[in-house]
């Protein structure tokens, strides 16, 4: 792997955050790892930016982990950008606030920067390296897991999940709408004139319960799944705080 560039960037009150591209043959990179046979899913978070040179190179990564059913895939554009020339259209202050908690987890490769890969809600990595990302991803898809979700889809339009294991944390249960594919053409700051694709961009989320541990029965209407420009739907169960998330699976 082939550290391309790297730089620092004050931000505000976000205080400093790192900027990193890694350019890599991604082709080589899903090959070396396949999550096919996996029982469980991953939930794999990118941070990232319209305003960062840096991020293309990582949003592509996010095109090649979202083609497989086992990987989560959340693009999560960040607001601290905007102040820099160009404002993101697609970034929501929801997820430069989940980014700032996580980096007060303070775990490996944790802080404030684009582009950024969390996985589970507990490692991360810069989100262009997409061997590191698929090591992590792949040592997460091994574990064993307290929480078995299940999903079925119901007479009326919506699904049923029932959710079973052991917690010894508070979770929440949530509803995230995803917009798969959205192509930006940016006008000024560092990608100016470019056109870039997004994928998996969060366009809404909706707590629908809470789980304690033990067997526990939701409901997704088919109401739920009409948010605008979403049309791919996923469930997360995460632990309170921008903790571990424990189950997840798209619908």
């Amino acid at each position: 792997m082939r550290l391309m560039g790297f730089s620092l960037l004050a931000v505000g009150t976000l205080g400093v955050g790192f900027m990193a591209f890694q350019a890599m043959d991604s082709d080589a990179a899903q090959k070396n790892t396949s999550f096919d046979n996996m029982d469980r899913a991953v939930v794999a978070e990118l941070f990232t930016s319209q305003g960062c040179s840096s991020c293309p190179p990582a949003d592509a990564v996010a095109a090649h982990l979202a083609k497989n059913e086992k990987v989560i895939l959340i693009s999560r554009p960040v607001t601290y950008w905007d102040r820099l020339g160009w404002k993101d259209t697609l970034a929501r202050e929801e997820n430069t606030e989940l980014q700032r908690e996580y980096a007060r987890k303070d775990f490996a490769n944790a802080g404030v920067y684009t582009p950024q890969m969390v996985i589970n809600g507990h490692r991360a990595a810069i989100g262009s390296r997409e061997y590191q990302v698929r090591d992590i991803i792949m040592s997460e898809l091994k574990k064993s897991s307290a929480a078995d979700l299940n999903v079925v889809k119901n007479d009326q339009g919506g699904f049923t999940l029932t959710l079973d294991g052991s917690s010894d944390e508070r979770a929440s249960v949530t509803l995230v709408a995803l917009d798969s594919s959205e192509t930006v053409q940016v006008g000024r700051g560092e990608n100016r004139g470019r056109k870039l694709t997004y994928t998996n961009v969060l366009r809404h989320e909706n707590v629908i319960g809470t789980w304690n541990g033990g067997k526990a029965q939701y409901t997704v209407t088919a109401a739920d799944m009409q948010i605008a420009d979403a049309d791919r739907y996923a469930v997360i169960v995460q632990q309170a705080g921008a903790g571990d998330i424990v189950a997840a699976s798209y619908l």
